[in-house]
C-alpha cells in the first residue's frame, strides 16, 4: 500500500510539475509549437534566410517592446510609443539632410525626443494625475502631428551613416537584429539589476505601499516613461533605416503590437509581473505568425483575426497562471538556482525544438516543386477598390497563364510591406510585382530582390534608388492636371474649388495633388477655397467635405484623388452634387462610376486598374522566360463622364 501511495504521489507530482513548468514557461512553449507548425506547413520557413528575416521583422516590435515592459510592469500602459519612433527618426532625418546637423548631434537630438515626450507622458501620469490611457493617448495624437509637420507630410531621405543600421554584417547578419540583442540585453539589465528596475516592480506591484515605503514613486514614473521613450526613439531610428527614409506616418499602430508582445510574453497588465526574455519571446511569437502566415499565402485581413486570437490566448493563459498560482519571479529576485532551472528550461526547449523540426523537414524533402511560374504581388492595400481591381486583374491574367499567384496586403505600411517583400525573396519566387506604400521605403527590397536575380515589375508607383525590370502605371501627375482641367472646363474658367487631398505622406497624395496644381496654373479664374486631407477615404471625405461647406457654402466644384473621398463629398453635399456642385474624382473604380451613370459624380480620371494588374502579369512572366520587357509601360488615363461611361471597362 506504502508503496502505492508513493508511485501514486510520484506520478501526481510529475504531472504538476509538467503543468507547472507549461503554465510558467507558456510564451516559450507557444512559440516552440508555432515553429514546429510553420516548418511542417511550409518547406520555405526552415530556411536560413527566412528566419533571419523573422529577426528582421521582429526587431522594430521587440524595441519598442523592451520600453513597454517598464510601463507595464509598473501598472501603466503606453499608447505613444509608435508615434514618438516616426517623430524621433524625422527629427534625426530632417536636422541632419536639410540643416546640415552632424548625425552624430542628430542621433542626439533624436534620442531627446524620445525622452522629452517620455518625460511629458510620466509628468502628466505622476504630476497631472491623468490616466496612463488618456495621458499617452494624447501623445499619440500630438507625436504623429509633429511629424507630419516636420515633415510637410513626406518622406525624408535618411543619412547613409545611419541608413547602415538597416544593412548586413558580413553580407548576412542584419544589424537590426543586433541591435534588438543590445536593446534587450539593456532591458533585462534594468529590470533585473537597478534601483529603478526594482522600483518598477514595487509599483506595479503595489503603488501605495510603495510609496509608503518610502520610494519616490512619482519622481520614478517620470523616469519609466523617459526609459519608454529613448527605446521608442531607437525602434524609431531602426525602422528608418530599413526605409531608407523616415516616413511621417510609420510604425502607424505598432503601439498595440508592442503591448502584445509584452502580454503575449507573460507580463502582466495589472503590473508587478514581466520580463524582457519574455518580451523577446512574444516579438518573435507575432513575427512568426506573420512570417508563417505570408508564406502560406494567408490574407492580411485573417492574419488579424489570427493575432487577436493569439492576444486573447494570452490573456487567458495569464488569468489561468494566476489561478493555479503560477508566478514567474520578477527578473533579477530569483535565486541563482531558479535562474539556472530558467537557463535548463530554454536549453531544453532549443534541443527539443531543433528535433522536431529537423523531423518535419522531411516532409518538405521528397516534394515536387509547382511546374506553374510562381509570382508574388505585394499590394500597397486592398482597403480600396482601385487596388481590388488591380488585383481582380492580375488573378484574372495569371489562371489565364497558368501562372501561381501569391497576393499580400500591406495596409498602407511601409514596414509592413518591406518584410512581405523580404518574405517572397527568401521563399524563392520566379518574379515580384511590387505596389509600393511609398518609392523610397521599397528600395532596400527591391535591391535584395535584384541581387537575388528575381525580376521585379512595379505597378501604379516607381521605386527609387533601385531597379526594376518594369513600370507598369498610369501618370499621377497627368492624371491630376486632366482632373484639374475637367472640373475648370466645366465651371467655364470661372468659380471657386476645395480639393481633398490624399493620405498624407503617400506618393499617390504628393504625386495628384502635384497634377492638380499645374493643372490649375492655366485656369487663373479658379478659385481654390481650401484644400484639406481626407486619406483616401469614404467616410473621412464625408466628415471633411461637411466641414467644409459650414466655411464656404458657395463652393462651386470639388476636386478628390480618388473615388472614395468624391463619393463622401457627394453625400455631403446631397442635393447640390451634379447640380450647382461638380465633383471630379479619380481611379474609375466601379461605385465611382456608377454615380458618373447616375450624374451625382461629374467625372473620374480612370486609370484601368485591372489593365494595371493584367500587363504587370504579362511583364513579370516576360522577365522571367528572359524576354525583353519595356522599361516604362504607360497605362493610359481617361476621364470618364456620363456620355462615355457606357463603354468604359476599366
Amino acid at each position: 500500500m506504502a508503496a502505492e501511495t508513493l508511485k501514486s504521489g510520484t506520478g501526481a507530482g510529475g504531472a504538476a510539475a509538467v503543468r507547472r513548468l507549461l503554465l510558467d514557461n507558456g510564451a516559450l512553449t507557444a512559440l516552440i509549437v508555432l515553429v514546429i507548425a510553420m516548418s511542417a506547413l511550409s518547406g520555405d520557413f526552415l530556411t536560413t534566410d527566412n528566419l533571419l528575416n523573422v529577426g528582421v521583422q521582429a526587431a522594430v516590435t521587440a524595441i519598442l517592446a523592451f520600453g513597454v515592459t517598464f510601463v507595464i510592469v509598473s501598472a501603466g500602459i503606453d499608447l505613444s510609443v509608435g508615434s514618438v519612433a516616426a517623430l524621433s527618426a524625422t527629427v534625426l532625418a530632417w536636422s541632419a539632410t536639410q540643416h546640415g546637423v552632424p548625425v552624430v548631434l542628430a542621433v542626439v537630438l533624436a534620442v531627446a525626443t524620445g525622452i522629452a515626450a517620455g518625460l511629458v507622458n510620466g509628468f502628466l501620469i505622476a504630476y497631472g494625475k491623468l490616466p496612463p490611457f488618456i495621458a499617452t493617448l494624447a501623445m499619440l495624437s500630438v507625436a504623429r502631428g509633429l511629424s507630419l509637420v516636420i515633415s510637410e507630410g513626406s518622406p525624408i531621405a535618411f543619412p547613409d551613416s545611419v541608413s547602415h543600421l538597416g544593412d548586413t554584417l558580413g553580407g548576412w547578419l542584419p544589424v537590426p537584429v543586433l541591435v534588438m540583442i543590445v536593446m534587450g540585453l539593456i532591458a533585462a539589465f534594468v529590470l533585473g539589476r537597478t534601483y529603478i528596475g526594482r522600483s518598477m516592480y514595487a509599483i506595479g506591484g503595489n503603488e501605495e505601499a510603495a510609496r509608503l515605503s518610502g520610494l519616490r514613486v512619482k519622481k520614478q514614473k517620470l523616469a519609466i516613461y523617459a526609459l519608454s521613450g529613448v527605446f521608442a526613439a531607437a525602434a524609431g531610428v531602426v525602422l528608418a533605416s530599413r526605409l531608407s527614409s523616415a516616413q511621417p506616418q510609420a510604425a502607424d499602430g505598432y503601439e498595440l503590437d508592442a503591448i502584445a508582445a509584452v502580454v503575449i510574453g507573460g507580463a502582466s497588465l495589472a503590473g508587478g509581473t514581466g520580463k524582457a526574455s519574455g518580451t523577446l519571446i512574444g516579438a518573435l511569437i507575432l513575427a512568426v505568425l506573420r512570417n508563417g502566415l505570408n508564406l502560406l499565402s494567408v490574407s492580411a485581413f485573417w492574419q488579424q483575426v489570427v493575432i487577436g486570437v493569439v492576444i486573447a490566448l494570452a490573456v487567458l493563459l495569464d488569468t489561468v497562471r494566476r489561478k493555479a498560482g503560477a508566478t514567474p519571479p520578477a527578473a533579477g529576485t530569483g535565486s541563482g538556482g531558479g535562474r539556472s532551472r530558467q537557463a535548463a528550461t530554454y536549453g531544453l526547449a532549443a534541443v527539443v525544438t531543433v528535433a522536431i523540426v529537423g523531423a518535419t523537414s522531411f516532409l518538405h524533402g521528397g516534394n515536387s516543386s509547382s511546374a506553374n511560374p510562381k509570382v508574388g504581388l505585394a499590394l500597397s492595400t486592398l482597403n480600396n477598390p482601385f487596388f481590388v481591381q488591380i488585383q481582380s486583374g492580375a488573378k484574372a491574367e495569371a489562371k489565364k497563364l497558368g501562372v501561381d499567384l501569391t497576393v499580400t496586403d500591406a495596409q498602407n505600411d511601409a514596414s509592413q510591406q518591406a518584410n512581405q517583400l523580404q518574405n517572397f525573396t527568401s521563399s524563392g519566387l520566379d518574379s515580384i510585382i511590387v505596389n509600393p506604400v511609398d518609392s523610397d521605403a521599397a528600395s532596400n527590397s527591391v535591391k535584395a530582390a535584384d541581387k537575388a536575380k528575381i525580376p521585379v515589375i512595379a505597378v501604379d508607383r516607381g521605386v527609387n534608388k533601385a531597379t526594376v525590370d518594369a513600370l507598369v502605371a498610369s501618370d499621377n501627375v497627368a492624371g491630376g492636371e486632366l482632373a484639374a482641367r475637367t472640373v475648370a472646363e466645366k465651371l467655364g474658367g470661372t468659380g471657386k474649388i476645395v480639393i481633398l487631398q490624399g493620405q498624407a505622406g503617400t506618393s499617390a497624395a504628393r504625386e495628384r495633388a502635384e497634377g492638380f496644381a499645374k493643372g490649375l496654373k492655366a485656369y487663373p479664374g479658379i478659385q481654390v477655397l481650401a484644400q484639406q486631407p481626407a486619406d483616401f477615404d469614404r467616410t473621412k471625405g464625408l466628415d471633411v467635405m461637411s466641414n467644409l461647406l459650414q466655411a464656404h457654402p458657395d463652393v462651386q466644384g470639388v476636386i478628390a484623388a480618388n473615388d472614395e473621398m468624391a463619393l463622401g463629398a457627394i453625400k455631403a453635399l446631397g442635393s447640390k452634387a451634379g447640380k450647382s456642385v461638380q465633383v471630379v474624382g479619380f481611379d474609375g473604380t466601379p461605385d465611382g462610376l456608377a454615380a458618373v451613370k447616375n450624374g451625382t459624380l461629374y467625372a473620374s480620371v480612370a486609370q484601368q486598374p485591372s489593365q494595371l494588374g493584367k500587363i504587370a502579369v504579362d511583364n513579370a512572366l516576360k522577365a522571367l522566360q528572359g524576354k525583353k520587357v519595356e522599361k516604362t509601360v504607360k497605362v493610359p488615363v481617361k476621364v470618364v463622364t456620363k456620355e462615355n461611361v457606357a463603354g468604359f471597362s476599366g
